[in-house]
């Protein structure tokens, strides 16, 4: 496994990391499904298990995933490993319980408290604000932030991150909230933190911030793993079930994008698993990624997609193809 500093952070972490949203199953927030189905705990164990085994020493999860499922099932796994040998990341923000916002900072510190025993553990190494919802006119942004800098203080939280769904927002909190790691969406459709003018790779990069990226396989819409003529449905608290991406006309469009990708990669699932992992992390040298999993093979597949970058012209060729 190849390994990346995320920036001043410090953070050592495996390029190719563990998102555990999917190991919470299905959940709903406010009436609307968030979560994901199909999940089993004993393989999602068997997965966490597997991927220490490979290096990978980074997982993510939130207080949301799965109302707190995720954190439990890792905290089932981290009683079996040393805990200095994995870098735990969760996140406060969507799940505001009875405060009047997420952000309350009494809120933060019970989520965060029953976050830490959810895992079994004394601290994370990196607590992130989930979005940048900090109540009407950002009532709570600066009290928010100075709780975070206290629960740093008392050794509960290593690093403060921050992760937001646009360039504005960003640039909006980061001076009050500070963060030494960036977390948000980004795979080979490519979005606005690529573009001039909202270029947050550069930003991040001048301020010599961590990356963390979620989605470097769109929900598995760039390994052309879906029938058009036959699409996926999914179960009840999937968040993918309101997703028109996954209508046939979409599949088809993004089939005929990902051709010029197979002739060149290869036509193997593992094949696209590589060239869009290898796409996202070709973005930034502190960044890394988080696909996600529900097994042990979802594990290794994305595991062996790592130490294996690809060319400047191997970027440009599905930059091209995909946009």
């Amino acid at each position: 496994m190849e390994y990346r500093v995320l920036g001043r952070s410090g953070l050592r972490v495996s390029e190719v990391s563990l998102g555990c949203w999917a190991i919470g199953g299905p959940s709903w927030r406010d009436g609307d499904p968030v979560g994901w189905s199909g999940n089993d705990d004993n393989e999602s164990l068997a997965g966490l298990r597997r991927a220490h085994e490979l290096g990978i020493n980074h997982l993510d999860t939130a207080d949301v995933y799965g109302d707190g499922h995720s954190e439990r099932v890792i905290g089932q796994f981290l009683k079996d490993v040393p805990r200095e040998s994995v870098v735990v990341a969760s996140k406060v923000g969507w799940f505001r319980g009875t405060a009047p916002n997420a952000m309350q900072p009494v809120h933060i510190r019970h989520q965060l408290e029953q976050t830490l025993t959810n895992l079994g553990t004394d601290h994370v190494d990196l607590f992130y604000f989930h979005n940048t919802n900090f109540g009407p006119n950002d009532l709570y942004l600066e009290e928010a932030a100075d709780t975070m800098r206290e629960l740093q203080k008392e050794g509960k939280v290593r690093v403060i991150g921050q992760s937001a769904y646009s360039y504005a927002d960003f640039m909006r909190v980061c001076p009050v909230t500070r963060p030494d790691v960036l977390q948000f969406h980004y795979n080979a459709f490519g979005n606005e933190f690529d573009k001039p003018g909202t270029q947050l790779f550069q930003w991040a990069e001048q301020e010599n911030l961590g990356i963390v990226l979620f989605g470097p396989l769109a929900q598995g819409l760039l390994l052309d793993k879906f029938d058009p003529e036959n699409p996926p449905q999914f179960g009840e608290g999937d968040i993918r079930s309101t997703n028109q991406s996954y209508s046939k006309e979409r599949l088809l469009e993004i089939r005929r994008q990902l051709q010029p990708l197979k002739e060149h990669f290869g036509h193997e699932t593992q094949d696209l698993v590589r060239a869009a992992i290898q796409y996202a992390l070709a973005q930034s040298p502190n960044a890394c990624v988080i696909p996600g999993f529900k097994n042990i093979r979802q594990v290794e597949s994305n595991a062996s997609a790592a130490g294996s970058p690809l060319t400047a012209q191997e970027v440009e060729l599905i930059k091209q193809s995909i946009r």
